[in-house]
């Protein structure tokens, strides 16, 4: 997949270790680029974290470089990277700090001295983004672990970001929450933000990305579009994981040639087929329909 924009982010780590020695990333090479989603996957320990905990300065490499809007990114101007690429933590209530959910969004605008006022309207409209208003008046640590995900991305919104990293938006969530925070997912996307998150659900990454990352031993393996990656056997073999289950059924019923990668592209590639058959079908006097 080649891109001919110029990337929101650019990020070069030649290698990241960890103050007890290991290594959480090296020969890394990653950009966003406007308008997509991107997924990365790969085992436990594979570096998806450490890699987007890069991409807003929240780590920074022990040797290379990260660029975010064109800007070479420094001690001194880490709070650029910040603004531009909002990151929602797996654990939500690592970012849930006030002591109401309005209070909590207005949080990150009121450090950078927008009145009240303005900083309270701007913060129900991202919680209106996120279809979240009603849950402005709740204490944030009584919420559902769904509705603490939607919290913090409110958080991330209001502040205008070109990108939205999610590390493991659908970890412990129940089928319900994981549909109500994926939908989330592709309207902000629709609204033009990019979004770069991580999962062990190689369903949600079929369905939701532009392009699928894998990562294994703390670099980056592979990647394409989700048919490119998730028909490659080599790779996922690699980063020892499975294809999402439309993909499992089609191998299964000899249609892995069309690639589909979705439910919806796996039923609307079965109907094709039904619909074939059926012209085929004998007609009561022995010739054929067509």
């Amino acid at each position: 997949m080649t891109h001919a924009e110029t990337p929101l982010v650019d990020l070069r780590c030649e290698a990241h270790t960890y103050p007890d020695g290991t290594v959480g990333m090296h020969d890394v090479e990653f950009s966003v680029f406007p308008g997509e989603i991107v997924a990365l996957v790969g085992g436990n320990g594979a570096g998806k974290s450490t890699l987007l905990e890069h991409l807003n300065a929240t780590l920074v490499p022990d040797d290379g470089e990260l660029v975010v809007g064109g800007t070479p990114i420094s001690e001194d101007n880490k709070t650029r990277a910040r603004k531009e690429v909002g990151f929602v933590f797996q654990d939500a209530d690592t970012q849930l700090v006030a002591p109401t959910v309005l209070d909590d969004v207005m949080f990150g605008l009121q450090n950078y001295g927008v009145p009240t006022d303005e900083a309270k309207q701007r913060a129900r409209e991202a919680l209106e983004t996120v279809e979240a208003g009603h849950l402005e008046d709740r204490i944030p640590h009584y919420l559902s672990g769904g509705e603490k995900r939607l919290v913090g991305l409110a958080g991330v919104l209001v502040l205008e970001p070109s990108v939205v990293v999610l590390d493991e938006p659908l970890a412990g969530l129940d089928p319900e929450r994981s549909r109500l925070v994926a939908e989330r997912v592709q309207k902000i996307h629709a609204d033009g933000i990019s979004v770069v998150l991580s999962t062990h659900d190689l369903d949600f990454a079929a369905e939701v990305a532009d392009r699928v990352c894998v990562m294994t031993d703390g670099n980056v393996v592979g990647g394409g579009t989700p048919s490119e990656v998730f028909y490659d056997d080599a790779l996922l073999a690699e980063a020892n994981l499975h294809p999402p289950s439309a993909v499992r059924v089609a191998r299964d019923a000899g249609l892995a040639s069309a690639q589909p990668v979705t439910e919806a592209e796996l039923v609307s590639l079965l109907t094709e087929v039904d619909n074939l058959d059926a012209t085929r079908t004998p007609a009561p006097d022995g010739r054929g329909r067509d």
